[in-house]
């Protein structure tokens, strides 16, 4: 969704043919420069996050601990909360980046406040915090288990943790079963798609467009693990419908990004005939789609039917994933 110097013919940017290999080279390390800034804002919110849900955890009004009873000592989960905490603030993060990047590849404004440059800037910075934060939140998982798993001696304890959290299809407990795969699959793409910007000099600007289409698939699965796992979130109360309604500008600025791509090339214009029908038809059928995704988030968010949970009378009392034993 970033472009670069100079238009060509489909009103795309690249650069100067002389200068990509060393300009792309350089580009990665200016934006992990660029985005210490951004960083550190990002682990800011993170320790605010924590101390909120540390907090929450103390007094008793967790929603974590009205889904696990079991963790109700802030000082032995903190791995746990500080997990969440980094999951909250990548969802946060991606939800900027996307953002940020919808804007850029949809119509635009005749007078921007910001520059395209600098938009360009901050999607790619953000985009880095945001693969930071979604690692950050996997390897404190990860630890949390290490410190849980205490039958088992430490290089037996670090497998169970590392496959738990990282290995697709291994945690076998619960939600997680299909939470956490969605979980690393978000993770797993956005590790390339991210950094498939600065190689794109190798691979062609079309085809590094065409793959970086597929950011919107690592949002969607962030949002849905989020969904499905988040204990904050767990119930069908208002932090649930909250987190639905932020993806409504998302999916506006999605469907208005279809109709109304910056590039030519991507605009619908008529059918047509021979090879070009079918590509007409796929692209009229995204349109339709983000059309009843903006649909459906608004009936989701007035009718409140939004997949929460009931909250029990007498929540479990059991840990969700059983120690490993000898």
């Amino acid at each position: 969704m970033t472009s670069d110097v100079r238009p060509d013919e489909d009103g795309a940017v690249i650069p100067p043919a002389g200068r990509r290999p060393s300009g792309d080279r350089v580009a990665l390390r200016g934006d992990l420069r660029a985005a210490l800034p951004d960083a550190t804002a990002a682990v800011v919110v993170t320790v605010l996050v924590f101390a909120l849900l540390w907090a929450r955890m103390e007094s008793g009004a967790s929603d974590t601990v009205a889904v696990m009873p079991f963790m109700d000592d802030p000082g032995t989960y903190w791995m746990y909360l500080l997990s969440q905490a980094f999951g909250w603030s990548a969802l946060l993060w991606a939800w900027g980046t996307v953002m940020l990047g919808l804007l850029l590849s949809g119509p635009r404004p005749a007078r921007p406040a910001v520059s395209r440059q600098v938009l360009e800037r901050w999607h790619r910075t953000t985009s880095l915090t945001t693969t930071a934060l979604m690692f950050a939140h996997a390897l404190m998982f990860a630890a949390e288990l290490v410190r849980y798993e205490t039958k088992v001696d430490w290089a037996e304890r670090l497998w169970v943790a590392f496959a738990d959290t990282f290995v697709p299809g291994w945690y076998d407990s619960g939600t997680g079963q299909v939470a956490i795969p969605i979980g690393q699959g978000a993770l797993y793409l956005a590790i390339p798609l991210g950094l498939l910007f600065y190689v794109r000099h190798r691979i062609g600007a079309n085809t590094w467009r065409r793959l970086h289409r597929f950011v919107i698939v690592v949002y969607v699965l962030s949002v849905w693990h989020t969904l499905l796992y988040g204990t904050n979130v767990w119930y069908g109360e208002w932090p649930r419908t909250v987190l639905w309604l932020l993806q409504l500008p998302v999916a506006v600025l999605l469907l208005l990004r279809l109709l109304r791509p910056a590039r030519r090339a991507e605009r619908l214009g008529s059918a047509g005939g021979g090879a070009a029908r079918p590509g007409w038809w796929l692209r009229a059928a995204g349109r339709v789609a983000a059309g009843a995704v903006v649909v459906g988030l608004v009936v989701v968010a007035v009718s409140g039917r939004d997949g929460g949970r009931d909250r029990p009378t007498h929540p479990p009392a059991t840990a969700p994933h059983a120690q490993e034993t000898d």
